[in-house]
């Protein structure tokens, strides 16, 4: 048996992680309460451009097909540690709240509601009778820019600030920071979009090409301090669909790099214009693709599984004997203690994977979970449909090609 590599360790939360972005481009707005922990350059537009499922690894193996990305990473760029599991639900809720999983408890893609005993899908799937700003009631970033205004420049005497053209503009009077949200018009008042990004005036388009149109002309309409989040869903999408490198995967990545390179001569001078991604993804052959529910030993004492293929959490009966955990843990040990990371929730936390995690968040965790590290996706084939088993890209597990992804500035401000 191969021995697993070693357990990676949480995220840096407060230092050079996913959730600092819109932190840091509020603080470099001038708002008051936000910590500039990737020190951004003042500003008075930020616009983070969001990519689902660029990796940092999969940037630099296709570069050659993004020249105009690739220029700014070889250039200006940082690298990020999203959230684990590395997933859009918990990356964007970092993101929009500043905070780590243990503490928002967007813990995963399919979730347990312990109170009310049924599992949540956070992307597409909420129950009805379960509240998204209950879920994760922290204020968003976007809730707290609404209710504060920039603070004055440093070095300005408290006397305002400069708004790239030469103009003053008076600290006291300002209405503060614009929050803009530009995405899919299907994700406009969505569950995820409650519980996590609301806030923002949100500005809906349909086509890749139609939003970056839409945030250029947001950029130029702005009188005022304007934080302006792009949200882009086709990389992913081609991505779990055809595999990364798949011919549609790269006319995905060619489209974005045509139109970040557009929109970064474009923008106003004063406009820092940054893009990054949620989370990488690692191509599962066939035969890793697996219904760990035909294996009795694994399900037994089981009462939900949750999480996605790549970071299975596994919920125990509460009256399931001490035994029968024990059964059922050396069985997910002894079939994949070769290709996955095999914990408890109490050593993942231990490990810094979720943060720091609050008292009604933990119940969510998995009490068992199995993070891959080979090629391998597990399914529970009881709860999934046939058509899961044909994915080919995957996400969710703390790998570096799944948890790096870069932050690259595309266009600094200047005066």
């Amino acid at each position: 048996m191969t021995s697993a590599p070693p357990l990676p360790a949480g995220p840096p939360f407060a230092g050079r992680s996913l959730s600092g972005v819109f932190t840091s481009a509020a603080a470099a707005l001038g708002a008051d309460g936000f910590t500039n922990s990737l020190q951004l350059p003042r500003t008075r537009r930020a616009v983070v451009v969001m990519v689902d499922g660029l990796g940092k690894a999969l940037l630099k193996r296709y570069a050659g097909h993004a020249p105009f990305l690739r220029s700014v990473l070889e250039g200006d760029a940082a690298t990020l540690q999203v959230a684990f599991p590395t997933t859009t639900a918990a990356s964007l809720s970092s993101l929009g709240t500043g905070l780590e999983p243990g503490r928002h408890g967007l813990v995963g893609y399919d979730v347990l509601d312990p109170e009310r005993d049924t599992v949540i899908n956070q992307l597409g799937g909420w129950d009805p009778l379960t509240d998204p700003r209950s879920w994760q009631p922290h204020p968003t970033v976007f809730e707290r820019l609404a209710a504060t205004r920039p603070a004055p420049a440093q070095g300005h005497g408290g006397t305002g600030a400069s708004d790239g053209t030469g103009r003053r503009v008076s600290a006291f009077d300002d209405p503060g920071v614009d929050a803009v949200t530009v995405s899919l018009p299907a994700f406009e008042g969505s569950a995820l979009t409650e519980a996590s990004l609301r806030g923002s005036r949100f500005v809906g388009a349909k086509t890749l090409q139609a939003r970056f149109q839409k945030a250029k002309e947001e950029l130029h309409a702005a009188t005022g301090p304007v934080l302006l989040y792009l949200y882009l869903n086709e990389l992913d999408k081609a991505g779990h669909q055809h595999g990364t490198g798949s011919e549609q995967w790269l006319h995905a990545l060619e489209e974005i790099d045509g139109a970040a390179r557009r929109l970064s001569a474009a923008v106003p001078r004063d406009t820092l214009l940054m893009l990054t991604g949620d989370h990488g993804m690692v191509d599962v052959p066939e035969s890793g693709r697996i219904d760990y529910a035909e294996l009795p030993a694994l399900v037994d004492g089981v009462r939900h599984t949750a999480g996605e293929p790549r970071f299975v959490q596994v919920h125990f009966e509460a009256d399931a004997s001490a035994a029968v955990r024990e059964s059922t843990v050396a069985a997910w040990q002894e079939t994949f203690a070769d290709q996955a990371w095999i914990l408890t929730r109490e050593e993942a936390v231990q490990a810094g994977w979720f943060g720091a995690v609050d008292a009604r968040v933990a119940p969510r965790i998995g009490d068992l979970l199995v993070a891959a590290h080979g090629p391998v996706a597990l399914y529970d084939g009881r709860r999934v449909a046939p058509a899961a088993f044909e994915m080919v890209g995957h996400h969710g597990s703390p790998t570096r090609a799944e948890r790096e992804v870069p932050l690259l500035m595309m266009h600094r401000p200047r005066r």
